[in-house]
């Protein structure tokens, strides 16, 4: 009888050490797994802000390029023209020259808009896509427009960042390389989505990897992914070529 009861405590004893040996090792998995997670979250979260970062002053350079050229070229032929105006005038001119100066005077105004580097942070994204489009319109670089369907929602500045740079590499592309005469941009809001679409009447392009090439699909795709949104490029060859963004609110 002491035999058999002893051979029971001895059983007993065995599996309860099983038991805490497993939940110790379960344990200690369970904690590396957690802190291999934490420490992936860290990676990505410093990723993504230097990501942010990197977009932020890309935004800046492109802006400051803009810059220069509408001083050098644009404002300073204003100025140019202006000076001479004022060398041969008239009572005829005088509402030439006024006119001159006036449109100088609205061109500084719309820079100044964009001279701001903190700018950006804390525009929304309607607002910044209609700085560019007024600046294409404004200069004749092409017809563009936007068009605004729904009720607009305030959106994470950060993803603001991250998909206005998406949208300037494409109407960069579409400025320097489309040939386009029209550049139409359609920003939809609903209850749960921001649905965008900018597309023009360009070449377009005819093959995968002129696309992705051209416009640097593979750094759109990757960016869009950090904000939890898509970016989707469309292009066919003299019929256009069109970015489709959408980003869950």
């Amino acid at each position: 009888m002491q035999e058999g009861e002893q051979l029971v405590l001895t059983v007993s004893t065995i599996l309860v050490l099983l038991v805490v040996i497993a939940l110790i090792v379960l344990f200690t998995v369970f904690q590396k797994k957690k802190n291999e997670l934490l420490k992936e979250q860290e990676e990505e979260k410093k990723r993504f802000e230097r990501e942010i970062a990197e977009t932020q002053i890309e935004i800046r350079e492109e802006t400051l390029r803009n810059i220069s050229w509408e001083l050098h070229d644009n404002i300073g032929q204003l100025l140019t023209l202006a000076k001479i105006q004022l060398q041969n005038t008239t009572e005829e001119n005088v509402g030439e020259v006024k006119e001159t100066i006036t449109k100088g005077l609205n061109e500084v105004r719309a820079l100044s808009k964009l001279i701001n580097p903190e700018a950006m942070n804390t525009m929304e994204i309607k607002d910044a896509v209609q700085l560019e489009i007024d600046r294409f319109n404004r200069l004749n670089f092409i017809e563009s427009s936007l068009q605004v369907n729904g009720k607009e929602k305030k959106i994470d500045s950060k993803a603001s960042i991250i998909i206005f740079r998406i949208l300037q590499e494409f109407f960069s592309n579409t400025i320097k390389h489309s040939k386009a005469l029209n550049l139409n941009v359609t920003l939809t809001y609903s209850e749960q989505m921001l649905h965008i679409l900018a597309e023009d009447n360009g070449i377009g392009f005819s093959e995968y990897e002129s696309l992705k090439k051209g416009i640097g699909l593979t750094n759109i795709e990757a960016r869009a992914k950090l904000i939890g949104a898509t970016a989707v490029l469309s292009s066919e060859k003299n019929k256009g070529t069109s970015i489709e963004i959408k980003y869950k609110l």
